[in-house]
């Protein structure tokens, strides 16, 4: 069997799920920009050339721990079908650290994830936390600390909880390595469900 050829059939698909504005198509083009962090300025943002909707799934060429496996990645905003149309072998439920209202609504996200791809008994899939714009997080009523979004994870049953900032590229490796290994776990016998708790990055 060719290199092409089993990499093609290492295909992880991975839906990235949040509140609109949190944060995740900057995540996402960051990630493929593959550029350094830059020094946090006012207007850091917008040195980050954004990934259009139409262009997914945005696809990253992974090689972990002696794997090599394309990871197949959409967001909640693809314009050729609806999310939950997919069969997503990982999701992730993202949010703003900033803003609180959107660390709330990843309950109902995660009642989606079961409604739409966890309904036979057994039927599991690996569920990632992300909190994105981590570099926004001041001190002051209403900070969103990491203790309380880890206790957060656990309820919603997440397996990860990770946090980082695309702007600044504060834990933006780290993360994306986590991801990595829980995409590579996902092409095992043993598959990315971690054995219970959740873990912390």
């Amino acid at each position: 069997m060719t290199e092409v050829a089993s990499r093609e059939e290492a295909n992880v698909t991975l839906l990235l799920l949040g509140d609109p504005e949190c944060g995740k198509s900057t995540f996402l083009s960051r990630l493929q920009s593959g550029k350094k962090p830059t020094v946090p300025q006012p207007d850091a943002g917008n040195n980050i050339d954004i990934l259009k909707d139409s262009d997914q799934p945005f696809l990253y060429d992974i090689r972990f721990s002696k794997k090599s496996f394309t990871l197949e990645i959409y967001d909640t905003s693809s314009p050729s079908k609806h999310w939950s149309t997919l069969c997503p072998d990982i999701v992730i439920l993202a949010f703003d650290i900033s803003n609180r209202e959107t660390l709330t609504g990843l309950k109902a996200w995660r009642n989606d994830i079961t409604r739409y791809f966890q309904q036979g008994q057994g039927e599991r899939i690996p569920v990632m936390m992300l909190g994105l714009k981590r570099d926004l997080r001041k001190e002051g009523e209403g900070i969103i600390y990491p203790q309380e979004t880890y206790r957060i994870a656990q309820e919603l049953r997440c397996d990860r909880y990770a946090e980082c900032s695309a702007v600044t590229g504060e834990l933006l490796a780290e993360t994306f390595e986590d991801l990595a290994r829980l995409a590579g776990m996902t092409t095992t016998d043993n598959g990315g469900q971690t054995a219970g708790g959740c873990q912390i990055l």
